[in-house]
């Protein structure tokens, strides 16, 4: 089936109730028709997801937005003019009683509007905003493949459309309205400082690990199979053991290392983004003792690289 043919059937299988997964730039994702409550609840069910971790809405067009969002601050504005479509979600006061279900009965609703041309015709063929999680089991790697979508969702999803690979594969970063200031509520693809350039100084949550709080937040969001270290020691090995690298950049030596998983050959952070969830899936696929994982440079998307690798090493 060729890619419009798969983009045609997605639209129909979320007009008619059904649940699609499709690709963004950042990562591939699991969507239903934004006000079908019992195609929203599928996708929880699908990925094994608590109902208090709410889903994110994907529009493709700012009137969307319009139906369920209360107001769009200033700043937020900025931020849209800025930044979409792109890989940046934006928690806005919502409208009551608009999506309660798919907001986990908060005060707020994420919004965002890809700028992945798939995402947006999917979402312009349905005829609606589509209410989005992340393609995969709750808690695991996120998906940037849509082999990775089959392998953790099967026959769980009616349609799995195939764009390739992930363009940038970070997740997007979150920024909340809902209070006073503007807070970042999880790093991601668009880094802080690019984001206070347009708005100034920004609050970084102090509760990104309150799974109830926003999407994605969990400590526990990324659990692989096998046990996992986040450090800048990768010379000290424990002995007799399996061990695998991930590393920023090539390492002359791989010493004891039974597996290597280098992330960049150049050491460019967008280029260890796009190839970090699959090199954790790959390492965690080998049935290793331990995976090492090397901290990058906390700049710029390197901050959100970092952080997902110290959540999977939690």
């Amino acid at each position: 089936m060729g890619l419009s043919d798969q983009i045609r059937q997605a639209a129909e299988i979320i007009r008619a109730g059904g649940i699609a997964a499709f690709p963004t730039e950042t990562v591939y994702v699991l969507g239903a028709d934004v006000y079908n409550r019992k195609a929203i609840a599928r996708v929880f069910e699908a990925k094994k997801r608590p109902k208090f971790d709410p889903l994110i809405v994907h529009i493709a067009d700012l009137s969307q937005m319009q139906p369920f969002v209360q107001e769009i601050p200033q700043k937020a504005q900025q931020l849209i003019n800025r930044f979409w479509p792109g890989a940046l979600t934006l928690v806005l006061p919502r409208k009551a009683p608009y999506h309660d279900m798919m907001s986990a009965g908060l005060s707020g609703v994420a919004v965002r509007f890809p700028s992945n041309m798939i995402a947006q015709e999917i979402i312009r063929a349905s005829g609606a905003p589509i209410a989005v999680a992340s393609a995969n089991v709750f808690g695991n790697v996120s998906p940037t493949m849509a082999s990775h979508v089959q392998d953790d969702l099967g026959q769980a999803v009616d349609i799995v459309v195939d764009g390739g690979a992930s363009e940038i594969g970070m997740e997007t970063t979150i920024i909340s309205f809902i209070d006073e200031y503007p807070v970042m509520l999880r790093p991601g693809a668009v880094p802080q400082k690019e984001i206070e350039e347009v708005i100034g100084p920004i609050c970084v949550s102090e509760t990104a690990g309150n799974a109830s709080f926003f999407p994605g937040m969990s400590d526990h969001h990324y659990t692989q199979r096998t046990v996992m270290l986040f450090s800048d020691q990768i010379e000290q090995l424990p002995k007799n053991l399996e061990i695998g690298l991930l590393s920023f950049k090539p390492v002359a030596d791989a010493g004891d290392y039974a597996a290597v998983e280098v992330l960049s050959a150049t050491g460019d952070l967008n280029e260890a983004a796009r190839n970090l969830f699959a090199a954790l899936r790959r390492l965690d696929a080998m049935d290793l003792d331990m995976i090492v994982a090397q901290k990058v440079p906390d700049t710029g998307i390197g901050e959100a690289i970092n952080d997902r690798l110290m959540r999977a090493a939690f």
